[in-house]
């Protein structure tokens, strides 16, 4: 079995329909009616041991819905899921000392006292050794930088302090899995980058199964070779990155300097995209053309000064294939 099994999941919520003016008030005291709204409808997929997996896709499409029932805050529907073997909603105890979890918008840690004594509170907790623990702190503390903030009161730290701390907080039990929702969400560029790199050295040190859900195409793109995309609750594409790319990703980009402007080129196989008098962006079909093709073209109507090339980004692929009503099984035939 595969450290995360999950098979034909899903949750409904069950709203009650208000009623319309006094008397339907009223009525409603006494016969209620409800509209079933389904998050999460007939999802399936298993996660090996020390993948990073991106679980991704709009607002309401299900992803917190989907973190929730694995980290056993919810119970599903419909469907199995086992972490490591364990139901996470029949045994959430067991299964809470096997996980660690970030959530962007909330903390785990006391809000009034300072940082090191909510990892102290956590170590009585999680029943973590003396031992395990200034292991963990220092190890912690000089990738993180806990040390600089250990003696602030957690209310008062920045947000990219907060969500350092929040991880370590997460780490500290040796969990086997995380799950980060939205971790990088509000950071600036030196705090994501920071939380990257801290990310990847656990998974590669300690073998840490990470499942990231983020709207940040950069942590996908950094941390994830596999990614999971979910909308309207049900699973749209479950796969490599590079699949998405050679998929959707067929268009590049050619800029070129020029040594003097020429506001007339035309180039056979390329679309002048945008113009800043002699820089050129010319975008052109891989599967028709090489770059080197589209360069010997340029070349032959202007003297090049200088070049490069950019590949699609991961996040303009994303928006393709939701304008193109993206199934699987475009990417997976054999699905």
């Amino acid at each position: 079995m595969s450290l995360i099994e999950v098979r034909n999941l899903s949750k409904e919520y069950f709203i009650a329909k208000r009623q319309e003016g006094m008397w339907g008030a009223v009525r409603s005291l006494f016969h209620r009616e409800y509209i079933t709204k389904s998050a999460v409808h007939d999802v399936s997929f298993s996660i090996e041991a020390g993948e990073v997996v991106g679980y991704i896709g709009p607002n309401g499409a299900g992803k917190s819905t989907t973190i929730k029932m694995l980290t056993g805050i919810l119970v599903p529907t419909s469907g199995e899921v086992h972490v490591r073997g364990l139901i996470p909603y029949k045994e959430r105890q067991k299964n809470a000392r096997q996980i660690g979890a970030v959530f962007g918008q909330r903390s785990q840690l006391w809000w009034d006292l300072p940082t090191i004594e909510s990892f102290e509170l956590l170590k009585q907790v999680y029943y973590i050794s003396e031992e395990q623990y200034r292991k963990n702190m220092d190890t912690f503390a000089e990738i993180l930088g806990l040390h600089e903030f250990y003696q602030t009161p957690v209310r008062q730290l920045s947000l990219g302090q907060r969500m350092r701390a929040d991880i370590a907080a997460s780490l500290l039990h040796n969990p086997s899995i995380l799950f980060l929702d939205e971790p990088t969400i509000g950071l600036d560029v030196v705090a994501k980058e920071r939380m990257r790199t801290f990310i990847q050295e656990m998974n590669k040190e300690r073998g840490i199964t990470v499942i990231l859900t983020t709207h940040d195409m950069s942590d996908i793109e950094k941390l994830c070779k596999r990614m999971i995309l979910i909308d309207q609750g049900r699973v749209m594409y479950d796969g490599g990155l590079s699949t998405i790319k050679d998929h959707f990703g067929k268009t590049r980009i050619l800029v070129v300097d020029l040594e003097q402007d020429r506001p007339d080129l035309r180039i056979e196989g390329a679309e002048l995209i945008r113009e800043e008098g002699p820089r050129k962006w010319l975008r052109f079909n891989r599967e028709e053309f090489t770059a080197a093709q589209i360069i010997q073209k340029v070349s032959e109507r202007a003297e090049i000064m200088d070049l490069s090339l950019e590949e699609p980004e991961i996040d303009s692929i994303i928006r393709q294939m939701y304008q193109e009503g993206y199934e699987n099984k475009k990417a997976n035939p054999s699905v």
